[in-house]
């Protein structure tokens, strides 16, 4: 008995254990693969090149159509739609809206490209063809659904596989459908639908490749191959009498011989109409048999307690980079929405942090407040991390993540442990702050990385924190890392909700634990640091509870010669330069009065990139480092634009380092040009709309004599200029829709320019990024307007009325395809006439181009007034179906074209023209150590791209299965996935970019500054030492040397506030006063100006008169 139950408990645990060796996903129905709908693409991709190479090479040797004008016209055409279309090549066959763009573009080509001549010289005779294409799909539609209900009610009736219950796609049938018929039409352009009554019959009586030179010849042997698969591999599969059965449901070829041939129709089944049966069985038997014992024998699904099926995630499920520009996108339009509400109603109205200090307030009693964390303090050294600006793109959080949660990094000769407390500076998730961004965004790829102990519930939640593992009493014997976080901006969307709720209420991020329970702290560092994370919300500043905290944190506990880490989610010291304004003024007062030089960094997020810049000299104040690092998986923001940053707070700063570099950031940003709509193909609904708006009432434009008559090419475009010009008047004297489109557009131009530059600046940049928008807009539709002018004056198009194609198949229909027993017939009959009504209207909407020329031809003959509503609609509607090919990729080369111009000549639009490119690369952290001396050391570590394709970590894998009960934190390997393609190594290539120290206490260089610049400036200007100026820079030598003996640290240079504000040795009279300026801490007198105190250790001395 008891061998049986051990044996039992060793079972489950084994089942549990390869349970817990990969994330599983439940899903309601298997998946059902695509594969055989790509192979048949392929298949018949390669099928149609053949049989052109081998019957129509010789005819393309031979002639070549030199007619510039219709090679134009083609040029144009596949040129746009390859443009259009370039987004979606390399997207899998999915619906999808890049699935719909695919089939989009291919119905308008063809429907335009077979009015088009030159295709006949080539033996393909394109109107044939798409006429017996559509019979064909509607066909096989309507076969293939009848299929699948009948096959679906056996399920239902319980006479067919439980798979059978899955429902098909409706776009995987219009998509088999579509590839059968298109292999038929391939058969039927170059084989024909002939039934010989002789053999031989397909051969030719003189080989046109005889005339060819001799390294052609080989050629004709391609020509004899697909002369014997038309006959023998594909051609017909017998008479009537071979199948009595089906012979009243077939069609017959067409009669073919040599000489006179004698009888009635031939009994021949049709070899189109046998190959197009063939592929529908082929469809039908390969989807039973897959359904009922092949394919689901061979993958059966795992039936879990609550019915659903589990299968083994192979790679993870990341979310793409949020795409900024989708016109589509119902996030972006909340975030907007979300923004509207949190700036009208809670700035300044309602605000979480003055609940936060009034709860804290009501629970006075406590010990614990929530804000003040001192657990680390104990400690002598410390390894803790910081990131900004994460939960974007998938990949490139869990890159950062997955480099934040390895126990050790070896970059280079140095190895860098984990840290034992990550910070993260704010923006957790993107776009807004909603429960599937931060479960999506944010905790999934941080639980990938460093996985959260198996007894924690995500929909836990915490209400007294800190909730620590069974057997830890306190967080100092925590043993794994913790996180801290503060609110940016985007966070503030909905009120910090989301924030509270993620963060606060929870205890784990991934396997970081998170004591935080408000949305500001400080924390207590090992030797004398601190970390001050302070929450800006909306308006970039804090509000007057959390400065009153903080302060109370200053004269409590900071001592004098503490340091203090200061981390905000905004670098108000770059944007406040870069928009020529002042923020953060209750941040700068608590930097200055309070911290009086203690502040020795300052580090924030929200821009997306790597900048570091190094105090010179001025104010005593002065922080002695400023770092930007926001890089923590959002897309990348420019450098280039800050690179002329050198002042703040009445400091000189120089910049020591910037990632990408400078250079690097201008040629990156060259991608608004040539990626702007691949990255943004989204944009398409707003783009399109907006153009065919401006051009709307400009449709059609029926005199364009002037334009066609010309002869030279210098006339067509002198003459096509004017034609614009007359286009952009007409409008303005007799169109309402398009004028007011076009003043909208020119309005949201001018306000959509940065009050960076001044009124008028914005006006003239505005108005000509309008003027590229409508010259082009109204320019692309006069082309389209000349394209189907020159086709109807040539007669390819508008001749026939709407139903031409229908009309020219009806009457080739009986020729072709002969049908003795009177299918057809019975087919109308049985429907009441509704088959082939179908065939005419799914004819006529496919073609598109003759509905467009011959509306657009009775408009100027009789207006536009005389024809019912229906038809116009029918015009506006087949003129936007090709106007959205053709404006779609101009206005995304437009708008990039703007934002490179912007971005690069004029530093404007640094959000939009980055946050467009998308890009996932150049991601980086800061890992600080502080050592048991208390000193400070900043190294950023770097991923120069980003990982994109992951595999599951096999080392991973087998230390869940070795020991599934150790903490994810001490395990050799805690992520579950690694790199795979170009990027292999386990470290993503990571790098260390910058590195320096900061000591415990500022350095003797800065006294030695002091007196060297007291002294350079006394010898420089002449004075004597009675002078005023000169006793008062003695008195200032001599205090700063007796607080060195005494061990007090007086900030930068030596210059530290003496005593309070009032009791400070800088006084003001007449003659000798002590002025703050922007940019540096100076001495004035009425004949000198001294500028001192040169943090490296240098003077600089400089005099002029006042």
């Amino acid at each position: 008995m008891g061998k049986t139950i051990t044996r039992t408990a060793t079972m489950r645990k084994v089942r549990k254990r390869t349970a817990k060796t990969v994330r599983t996903m439940l899903q309601h129905e298997y998946p059902y693969p695509h594969e055989h709908s790509q192979h048949a693409v392929l298949a018949v991709i390669a099928v149609t090149v053949f049989f052109i190479f081998s019957d129509n090479l010789h005819i393309v040797l031979h002639k070549l159509d030199t007619n510039i004008k219709w090679w134009s016209i083609y040029g144009f055409l596949l040129g746009f739609f390859y443009f259009f279309s370039s987004p979606f090549l390399s997207s899998t066959i999915q619906p999808s809206y890049s699935n719909f763009s695919r089939w989009y573009v291919g119905w308008l080509l063809i429907a335009a490209v077979y009015h088009l001549p030159s295709f006949q010289s080539m033996g393909v005779d394109m109107r044939m063809n798409l006429s017996l294409f559509l019979t064909l799909f509607l066909a096989s539609v309507l076969v293939l659904a009848l299929f699948h209900i009948g096959f679906l009610a056996l399920w239902y009736l319980g006479f067919a596989a439980r798979l059978a219950g899955k429902r098909p796609e409706i776009l995987t049938i219009l998509q088999n459908s579509a590839v059968l018929s298109i292999a038929c039409c391939a058969f039927y352009s170059h084989c024909g639908n002939q039934a010989p009554e002789q053999p031989g019959i397909f051969q030719r009586q003189r080989s046109v490749f005889d005339d060819l030179p001799k390294w052609f010849a080989g050629l004709k042997n391609v020509h004899l191959a697909k002369e014997q698969m038309c006959t023998e591999w594909l051609g017909p599969v017998g008479t009537a009498a071979d199948y009595p059965v089906f012979s009243k449901w077939a069609l017959y070829g067409e009669r073919v011989c040599n000489d006179a041939c004698v009888g009635g129709p031939t009994d021949i089944i049709s070899p189109v109409y046998s190959l197009w049966a063939t592929f529908i069985g082929l469809y039908i038997a390969n989807y039973v048999v897959e359904r009922s014992i092949g394919w689901a024998l061979t993958h059966p699904p795992l039936e879990s307690k609550n019915g659903l099926q589990k299968i083994t995630a192979t790679a993870p499920d990341f979310l793409d980079m949020v795409p900024w520009y989708s016109g589509t996108s119902a996030d972006l339009f909340k975030t907007a929405f979300d923004l509207l509400v949190s700036v009208t109603l809670f700035l300044g109205r309602f605000d979480m942090r003055t609940m936060q200090a009034a709860m804290t307030q009501a629970n006075q009693h406590k010990k614990d407040d929530g804000f003040l964390y001192d657990h680390f303090s104990k400690r002598t050294d410390l390894w803790f991390d910081f990131m900004a600006d994460t939960g974007d793109g998938g990949n490139s959080t869990y890159s950062v993540a997955r480099l934040l949660a390895q126990p050790l990094l070896r970059v280079g000769k140095a190895e860098l442990p984990r840290g034992d407390l990550l910070i993260i500076g704010g923006d957790l998730a993107y776009p807004n702050p909603s429960t599937y961004s931060y479960e999506r965004r944010l905790f999934q790829p941080f639980e990938y990385a460093l996985q959260p102990p198996s007894w924690y519930k995500p929909e836990h939640i915490a209400v007294t924190k800190p909730e620590l593992p069974e057997g830890v009493d306190s967080l100092e014997n925590f043993g794994g890392p913790q996180c801290f976080a503060i609110p940016g901006n985007h966070d503030w969307f909905d009120g910090l909700d989301t924030f509270m709720r993620y963060i606060c209420h929870r205890s784990w991020l991934g396997g970081w634990l998170l004591p935080q329970q408000k949305s500001y702290f400080a924390l207590r560092l090992p030797q004398g640091w601190w970390v001050f994370g302070l929450d800006q919300a909306l308006h970039g500043d804090i509000d007057i509870f959390q400065f009153k905290y903080f302060t109370d944190i200053v004269t409590e506990h900071v001592g004098e010669n503490d340091s203090v880490i200061l981390v905000t989610h905004e670098p108000n010291w770059l944007l406040d330069w870069y928009w020529d304004s002042g923020t953060g003024r209750n941040v700068t007062h608590f930097v200055e009065d309070h911290l009086k030089g203690r502040c020795r960094l300052r580090i924030a997020g929200d821009l997306h990139n790597y900048m570091r810049h190094k105090f010179v000299s001025g104010s005593p104040t002065s922080i002695e480092h400023l770092i930007v690092n926001g890089s923590g998986g959002a897309f990348l923001h420019p450098t280039h634009v800050f690179g002329g940053f050198n002042k703040f707070q009445d400091g000189v700063y120089e910049k020591k380092f910037a990632y990408p570099s400078l250079k690097e950031s201008e040629q990156i940003a060259w991608g608004n040009i040539l990626k702007f709509r691949k990255k943004n193909w989204r944009f398409d609904v707003i783009g399109g709309l907006v153009y065919f708006i401006l051009v709307f009432s400009m449709f059609p434009q029926c005199e364009l004599d002037q334009v066609l008559r010309e002869d030279t090419m210098w006339g067509h475009m002198w003459e096509f200029g004017a034609t614009i010009g007359r286009a952009f008047l007409d409008m303005l004297e007799h169109s309402y829709v398009s004028v007011s489109g076009a003043l909208m557009l020119a309005l949201l131009s001018v306000l959509f320019v940065p009050v960076k530059v001044s009124r008028s600046k914005r006006i003239v940049i505005g108005l000509l990024h309008f003027s590229a928008h409508l010259t082009s807009a109204i320019a692309f539709m006069i082309l389209l307007e000349i394209g189907i002018e020159t086709c109807v004056r040539h007669g390819l198009l508008g001749t026939s009325g709407y139903h031409s194609l229908y009309s020219f198949y009806h009457t080739k229909e009986g020729e072709h395809f002969p049908d003795p027993t009177g299918l057809r017939a019975r087919i109308e009959y049985w429907t009441m006439g509704f088959y082939p009504a179908c065939v005419k209207y799914l004819m006529a909407a496919f073609d598109v181009p003759e509905v467009m020329a011959v509306t657009r031809s009775n408009i100027c003959k009789s207006g536009m007034d005389s024809l019912p509503r229906g038809f116009v609609l029918a015009y506006y509607t087949s003129v936007f179906l090709y106007y959205w090919v053709f404006s779609t990729p101009v206005v995304s080369l437009v708008f990039g074209s703007y934002l490179y111009a912007s971005i690069n000549w004029f530093h404007l639009h640094f959000d939009e023209a980055f946050s467009s490119l998308r890009i996932a690369n150049y991601k980086s952290f800061n890992r600080f150590y502080i050592n048991a001396d208390g000193d400070l050391h900043v190294y950023t570590l770097a991923v120069d791209k980003v990982p994109k394709e992951w595999a599951l970590d096999p080392e991973w894998e087998s230390e869940q299965t070795s020991n599934e009960n150790l903490p994810s934190y001490k395990r050799n390997c805690p992520s579950q996935w690694t790199p795979v393609g170009n990027v292999r190594d386990r470290f993503s290539r990571v790098r260390v970019i910058d590195e320096f120290v900061i000591p415990k206490n500022r350095s003797k260089m800065s006294i030695a500054a002091t007196e060297e610049g007291v002294a350079n400036s006394i010898r420089s200007n002449g004075l004597h030492q009675d002078d005023p100026t000169v006793m008062a820079l003695n008195r200032l030598k001599e205090k700063v040397s007796k607080d060195a003996e005494a061990g007090i640290d007086r900030g930068n240079g030596g210059l530290h506030s003496l005593a309070t504000p009032h009791e400070s040795d800088w006084t003001r009279s007449s003659d000798f006063a002590e002025t703050s300026e922007k940019n540096s801490s100076v001495v004035h007198n009425s004949k000198i100006h001294i500028k001192m105190f040169d943090y490296s250790g240098e003077s600089d001395t400089s005099s002029s008169s006042c």
